[in-house]
């Protein structure tokens, strides 16, 4: 079957050649899988991959460096707006599928603190921060050739993009696949029921943003991945781009 996939898939980039890239809007919730199946379906179709999630967690790691009150609005806007942003995908092999350089930081080996986990949901959800990375966001993907992933991509972002997917899972399973990702080798086994209540949070905060909140587009194809490995999800993307 997955031959089959990837002859098809081929032949789409063939098709193609003379006509503008595509773009690939991938949105979902937290640990909903986005950036690995992104950053998979991005190699597969010598795309380039963005996780702009990694932007916001930038952003939440700069305001607590700075020492920014995460809870006042005009500051973190002001900051983001001023802010000298570079993004771009990671090499091969990288911890982190896109690299955010916030005014000459590497803000990227922070992406994951536990700090940064807990800010970036209060710092994304100011309209003027969101305004000030969807600009940069959509610089990134003007010329095509794009897979992005992120929580407002289809409805915001990429409205135009060849391809909309939004992953979803249950929370207990998103829990799970989080705990994976955050266990450390002869480490303790990070709590669960800690981890659905921060999803449980962050999610509330996605969803009832005014900016942006965290929503399927009316078209995109919607993927339950309780069930499904990464690589089944992949294909599924895959078979979608190929039309």
């Amino acid at each position: 079957m997955a031959r089959r996939y990837d002859r098809a898939i081929q032949r789409w980039i063939r098709e193609e050649a003379a006509t503008p890239a595509r773009t690939i809007a991938i949105d979902g919730p937290a640990a909903s899988g986005k950036s690995v199946v992104g950053a998979l379906v991005a190699a597969r179709l010598r795309f380039r991959f963005f996780d702009t999630g990694a932007m916001y967690r930038a952003m939440a790691w700069l305001a607590l460096h700075r020492r920014i009150n995460i809870e006042d609005g005009d500051a973190l806007a002001a900051m983001a707006e001023s802010a000298s942003v570079n993004v771009k995908a990671a090499p091969e092999g990288s911890t982190e599928p896109t690299i955010v350089v916030l005014d000459g930081a590497d803000a990227t080996p922070h992406l994951r603190d536990p700090e940064v986990e807990a800010a970036v949901s209060l710092v994304s959800r100011v309209p003027r921060v969101r305004a000030a990375l969807v600009r940069i966001q959509r610089e990134l993907a003007r010329e095509g050739g794009v897979v992005m992933a992120g929580r407002d991509i289809g409805t915001v972002v990429l409205p135009d993009a060849g391809v909309k997917v939004y992953l979803d899972a249950s929370r207990d399973v998103r829990a799970r696949r989080r705990a994976a990702q955050m266990r450390r080798p002869h480490g303790d086994a990070p709590e669960i029921d800690a981890i659905v209540a921060d999803l449980a949070r962050r999610d509330g905060l996605d969803s009832t943003r005014a900016a942006s909140p965290l929503t399927a587009a009316a078209d995109a194809m919607i993927i339950n991945t309780d069930d499904l490995t990464v690589e089944e999800v992949v294909q599924r993307v895959l078979v979608l781009a190929a039309g």
